[in-house]
């Protein structure tokens, strides 16, 4: 499996397998409609190309592999790996995170046709508020939840009603409640799941033009 992987790995880094280098191979099989693999074989080797070439490809694999990928490889020091694994947990889940969360304050300010703000840090620690929206002098407080395969629900609802206390705290200094937005991935995509929010979002804003 591990010999497997490296080859693998190898081929797809340096595009041996692509069509330039072994044919348009999806076409040829259909073209071919082969009842067996030999009739396959035969057929690739005879109007696709020849066997010499594939052997040669094979052997580019192995230069590849054994020089390229070996030298590369005794370059990386233990710091190296260490740095990797830091940057990889701390830096990419946060950056990813964060696009999530710019994703999606997005939408709602486009649904809501409104100005969201980030809250300031004190907000954060204090409120549990990640957005806010300024009507007159009054906020309205928002909270974005990534929702993915690892996060259960009850999971989040739990925190929201540990977090609820916090919640109150806002809406008594800033005159607007604080609503939870939960959101996940469709595709590559971030989208707001509880979209029925959005409605009771605009009630509030409402309520504080008054």
């Amino acid at each position: 499996m591990a010999k497997e992987w490296i080859l693998n790995s190898a081929m797809n880094r340096f595009q041996l397998n692509f069509k330039r280098n072994v044919g348009p191979t999806s076409e040829s099989i259909r073209q071919c409609a082969p009842r067996t693999i030999d009739e396959w074989r035969d057929y690739y080797f005879k109007n696709v190309r020849p066997k010499e070439h594939l052997e040669e490809l094979g052997r580019k694999l192995y230069v590849k592999i054994t020089e390229v990928i070996q030298a590369e490889v005794e370059e990386i020091t233990e710091r190296d790996c260490i740095d990797y694994m830091v940057q990889l947990v701390i830096d990419r889940t946060f950056d990813g995170y964060m696009t999530e969360i710019k994703t999606i304050y997005g939408q709602l300010e486009k649904e809501l046709q409104v100005k969201i703000e980030p809250a300031p840090d004190e907000w954060d620690r204090l409120f549990n508020v990640d957005f806010f929206i300024r009507i007159k002098d009054s906020y309205v407080g928002i909270q974005i939840k990534p929702v993915n395969q690892g996060i259960q629900l009850s999971q989040i609802f739990k925190e929201k009603e540990l977090q609820l206390k916090t919640h109150e705290k806002f809406t008594k200094q800033y005159g607007g409640k604080v609503f939870y937005i939960f959101s996940f991935k469709v595709g590559e995509r971030k989208e707001i799941r509880n979209k029925e929010i959005i409605a009771e979002i605009e009630q509030e804003i409402e309520r504080l033009k008054k």
